[in-house]
């Protein structure tokens, strides 16, 4: 199986001692640049949408909806071509390799090659994306405690590059050109791909082909037909981004097909414990897309209502709100991930640590907090029409908070309940209920826009935090149902805490 130079072995890496095996850290650089590229363009996505190409708020929430929904449901795609034929390096490169050409060709002509840039950029990022994800958790045994502290600093990492990325584009694109804005992200993820290429050996048997048995030739038809078939769909994804409708057909064929694929692959199991595992884990799927379709107004309706709605004052200093938008939430992470970390450790220690399904619903909550907040920016509304950033910024870390008690613990819980062989499948429908959440999220934060009939600061003001309330109200109540449920859902987890 494994060739010669590949010195370290599976076991080798997996007996790692300390609280971190070395592998980690690679992988923990490379999804950092993937991500400042991710957010760098989420960041700017709406914003240049309305600001550069004249689209109206509503229209441009959808359209952000659409690609972000396509960027999530091309990472379902990417996982399973991953698990059945290129492997988890080779995926991860190509899919570097497409989006590093999606960024050069907006950084080219932002005006003209935009929605191009962006088709390939989702290709790209569907076959990058899911890989380093679950890498991550073949570094360790299947009963490794220390699994959940790995997430934990691997979303360290993704928060670092979100932040980064989050700030520098965006602030690139409204003080000195667009092309520059794009260029940078493109110029990140030159550096992530090197990086693996530098690093890659010391993963050794993991992520290669899992065709390795297969002879030389059948195996690179099969991955040569894989390339061609991913710049084959170019124009069909590019038709469906740009005319949002399309999109509604795509996302609902996609998840029947995805629920319908699950449930095949859950009868296959003929152990019943090992099934009821599998339904645990999609209840936690389908509460994370409940989270994201509330929570992910931060590059839509947010960006938009950053842009007109608050003062550019957050504590002494004076600061782009767009730039707080987009950065604020991966600092609070970078921050607070670690201090949440611990706080599971003391309480675990106490014996009194909340089960995840608990964790769960404490996001819920407070994301409605959160929410709650961003609403009462109507009450703090200077002479201007324009509202505090103080409280936007708080609104924020309530919200940040929740996602910490959702979005490392939820990556975790899915490799504990997924039997290895179906790992990519299922962190592929971890993130495809991603996709659903963002195109959900665009089509409410679409409904904020167009229930401003006025046309003044004021009116949108109005009508923005009004639709912040509903989603807290959302939030509230989901959050209570599933710490209600807890012990049916429980019974379905057995032995997986």
């Amino acid at each position: 199986m494994e060739s010669k130079n590949n010195t370290i072995t599976l076991e080798e890496i997996q007996n790692f001692k300390g609280k971190y095996p070395k592998q980690l850290w690679y992988l923990f650089l490379v999804e950092m640049w993937e991500r400042f590229c991710f957010y760098g363009m989420r960041g700017v996505l709406a914003f240049f949408m309305v600001d550069q190409l004249g689209l109206l708020e509503g229209k441009a929430n959808l359209q952000y909806g659409a690609i972000q929904a396509f960027v999530y449901a091309f990472t379902f795609i990417g996982g399973i071509f991953a698990d059945k034929i290129l492997g988890f390096k080779k995926s991860l490169l190509f899919g570097g390799i497409v989006m590093i050409l999606g960024n050069l060709l907006i950084a080219a002509s932002p005006h003209d090659f935009f929605y191009y840039g962006i088709t390939l950029s989702i290709i790209g990022t569907g076959f990058f994306k899911p890989n380093v994800s679950s890498m991550v958790g073949e570094l360790y045994h299947e009963n490794d405690g220390r699994r959940d502290a790995g997430y934990g600093l691997f979303y360290a990492g993704i928060n670092i590059g979100g932040m980064l990325g989050g700030a520098i584009p965006i602030y690139l694109g409204k003080n000195y050109s667009w092309s520059l804005c794009f260029l940078s992200a493109a110029i990140v993820m030159i550096i992530g791909v090197v990086t693996f290429l530098l690093t890659k050996k010391h993963l050794a048997p993991i992520g290669n082909s899992p065709l390795e048995n297969q002879t030389p030739k059948k195996r690179s038809l099969y991955e040569t037909a894989v390339y061609v078939g991913s710049f084959v769909v170019i124009p069909l994804v590019y038709i469906m981004v740009i005319n949002s409708d399309f999109t509604e057909y795509f996302m609902y064929t996609i998840g029947i097909a995805a629920v319908g694929y699950f449930l095949y692959e859950l009868i296959q199991i003929k152990d019943s414990k090992q099934q009821r595992k599998l339904l645990a884990a999609f209840v936690f799927i389908f509460g994370y897309f409940m989270f994201m379709a509330i929570s992910e107004q931060s590059g839509g309706s947010l960006s938009l209502f950053a842009k007109d709605n608050l003062s550019n004052k957050m504590l002494f200093f004076s600061i782009d709100p767009n730039v707080v938008n987009n950065s604020i939430n991966s600092l609070y992470v970078i921050i607070f991930s670690p201090l949440v970390g611990l706080l599971w450790i003391f309480l675990f220690k106490k014996k009194i640590e909340p089960n995840t399904v608990i964790k769960f619903g404490l996001s819920f909550i407070l994301l409605a907090a959160g929410f709650f907040i961003f609403y009462s920016a109507r009450f703090f509304v200077d002479e201007n029409g324009l509202s505090s950033l103080d409280v936007f910024a708080l609104g924020y870390l309530l919200y940040t908070l929740g996602e910490l008690c959702i979005g490392p613990i939820g990556m975790s819980v899915i490799t504990k309940l997924s039997p290895k062989r179906l790992f990519g499948m299922m962190m592929g429908l971890w993130f495809l209920s991603s996709a659903f959440g963002q195109f959900a999220a665009g089509k409410l934060g679409a409904e904020m826009s167009d229930a401003n009939t006025g046309t003044t600061l004021m009116s949108k003001l109005i009508a923005y935090t009004d639709g912040y309330y509903q989603l807290a109200v959302y939030a509230l109540i989901a959050g209570i149902v599933l710490i209600v449920t807890t012990p049916l859902i429980k019974r379905l987890m057995q032995e997986v805490k």
